[in-house]
């Protein structure tokens, strides 16, 4: 509770003090159109941006702790209701590019890993360092150039959630996504694959499957597992740059719109979200430990 207070307090202030009027903004948009300020006064009292900034942050506050986080001027529409109809698109798209992420990163950084310094670990090595090198936004404009325009096998412009508008922008944050978890994945297994327990278990004549399947992987899990939820909150948050690559409907491609206009109502809003999925992302990754080390669970006892 301390963590959501502190940022959303944090966002709060960065909001009310970004260069220019966040009342006319609302009022003329992006137009360059004349605005009186009776206008401007009017509406500065009914959202009572007229009161003290510490007043403004604790009225915002109380009704935030009611499930009230306010009205979007850019939308015409409360934001928690804005917020539910984009959270969708944002948690297909993130599940689908953690799948795709997991089918690829984990057979790869554990195979790497069993044939350290082999042709097939210099190329996964080599290819992944590509990855994780190349910006989200780069991969997402080259497989839209490639598969879109020049082959036109998907879409170019998105807009909804459908099959066809899903399959770039997953792939997009999959490829760079599976290229960081690979290495993770190649570097944790590596280090269990040195401990001194695989050393026993050669010597008492163990295969290397069972070694690896039964010993190593287990014990690799933890690591791999925290790096796996917080990445799974990030893409909760929304996957911003890509989302607006693609024209994704999402929390992300909100998040850029409501800063745009200046929806500070909507920024708050999303910006609590993000955390919030953080925060329960990584509490749950960390009630899953006591059910897969069992050493977790003997000293708890």
């Amino acid at each position: 509770m301390l963590v959501l207070l502190g940022i959303s307090f944090i966002t709060f202030c960065l909001v009310m003090l970004a260069p220019g009027d966040p009342v006319r903004q609302m009022i003329a948009g992006n137009e360059d159109i004349v605005v009186s300020q009776l206008e401007i006064e009017a509406l500065r009292r009914e959202l009572g941006l007229d009161k003290p900034f510490i007043f403004q942050y604790l009225d915002w506050l109380g009704r935030a702790l009611q499930g009230n986080l306010g009205f979007s001027y850019m939308v015409k529409k409360p934001v928690i209701e804005e917020l539910m109809e984009c959270l969708p698109a944002t948690v297909i798209l993130a599940a689908a590019s953690t799948v795709f992420m997991l089918l690829v990163a984990v057979p790869a950084g554990i195979y790497s890993a069993v044939k350290q310094n082999g042709v097939f670990d210099y190329l996964v090595r080599g290819i992944s360092f590509i990855g994780v090198s190349v910006p989200n936004f780069w991969m997402g404009l080259m497989l839209l150039w490639i598969f879109g325009l020049k082959l036109g096998l998907f879409p170019i412009v998105g807009g909804r959630v459908a099959a066809a508008n899903l399959v770039l922008p997953a792939l997009t944050l999959g490829i760079v996504m599976a290229a960081k978890y690979t290495r993770q994945v190649r570097a944790t297994v590596l280090e269990e694959l040195n401990q001194d327990y695989v050393v026993g278990a050669r010597t008492r004549g163990m295969s290397e499957s069972h070694i690896l399947w039964k010993e190593v992987l287990p014990n690799a899990m933890l690591p791999l597992i925290t790096l796996l939820g917080l990445s799974f909150g990030n893409l909760l948050g929304g996957a911003a740059v890509v989302e607006i690559v693609f024209s994704w409907p999402g929390l992300g491609y909100l998040a850029v719109e409501s800063i745009i206009y200046r929806d500070f109502q909507l920024v708050q809003g999303i910006v609590l979200w993000i955390a919030l999925m953080y925060m329960v992302i990584n509490l749950i990754v960390d009630l899953s430990y006591n059910y897969l080390d069992p050493r977790l669970r003997k000293a708890g006892k």
